[in-house]
């Protein structure tokens, strides 16, 4: 059975939904056994307050950008509905987490109930006493984000999916669950296929006449012709 999986980010005004910061930006990932399906859930909303100016500098979305964006009671639905139950892959878990149920009781919503992997715990498991931050894993694992000159939540998103691939076993990992998949899909195919059965043997194509002036020619060509041998006729 294939595992989907949703690289999952967040941008927001800035540290805290307890005090009163707000989630400006979402961007998802679906992943099929660990490989990027290419379809994505990326949105922009609007927090209705202004925006600090260090929030500004990490991701550099203005209130002013944001303030045309829909209200993320207005994407809630089409957020859930593409997470499904999926298990969330989170680089820094809680922060994201906390900003997203913040922002579902806002909406008189329960909070996510799906499993919820953490990339950063994950890498202090692989690599204890390195940084883990994402930019520090992207040098680690030769990953180009080159593009990562601010925050943004597709984009990070994406990166960490080659990263979350990288801290789980690299890319073979990804090639062999893809082959699996490939040969599951294919014995399925096989299984469903309908087996067609003939009403009827053919009909022979050489009648009679034709047997026996084979026969005729063949003993021309030699008194022991050697596909007897093979016949048992010698």
């Amino acid at each position: 059975m294939a595992t989907r999986e949703i690289v999952l980010d967040t941008e927001t005004t800035g540290l805290s939904p307890l005090e009163g910061d707000r989630l400006v930006e979402l961007g998802c990932v679906e992943l099929i056994n660990h490989v990027p399906t290419g379809e994505h859930f990326h949105v922009y909303c609007n927090p209705q307050r202004d925006m600090p100016e260090g929030a500004f500098r990490v991701h550099g979305l203005s209130a002013e950008f944001l303030s045309d964006k829909p209200l993320f009671g207005d994407i809630a639905q089409g957020f859930l509905e593409f997470i499904g139950d999926a298990t969330l892959i989170i680089h820094n878990a809680p922060f994201d987490m906390g900003f997203l149920n913040a922002e579902l009781e806002r909406v008189t919503r329960p909070p996510l109930g799906n499993k919820v992997i953490d990339t950063v715990m994950l890498a202090r498991k692989v690599h204890p006493g390195a940084r883990v931050n994402l930019d520090a894993l992207c040098k680690h694992y030769g990953i180009d984000n080159s593009r990562r000159t601010l925050h943004g939540a597709l984009l990070d998103s994406e990166i960490l999916a080659e990263v979350y691939l990288e801290l789980i076993g690299g890319r073979q990992v990804a090639l062999a669950l893809g082959r699996q998949q490939m040969e599951e899909e294919a014995a399925n195919r096989a299984e469903k296929r309908p087996v067609r059965q003939r009403p009827g043997p053919l009909p022979a194509r050489v009648d009679d006449e034709t047997l026996s002036a084979h026969k005729a020619f063949v003993e021309t060509l030699s008194d022991e012709p050697i596909w007897d041998r093979y016949l048992g006729k010698s």
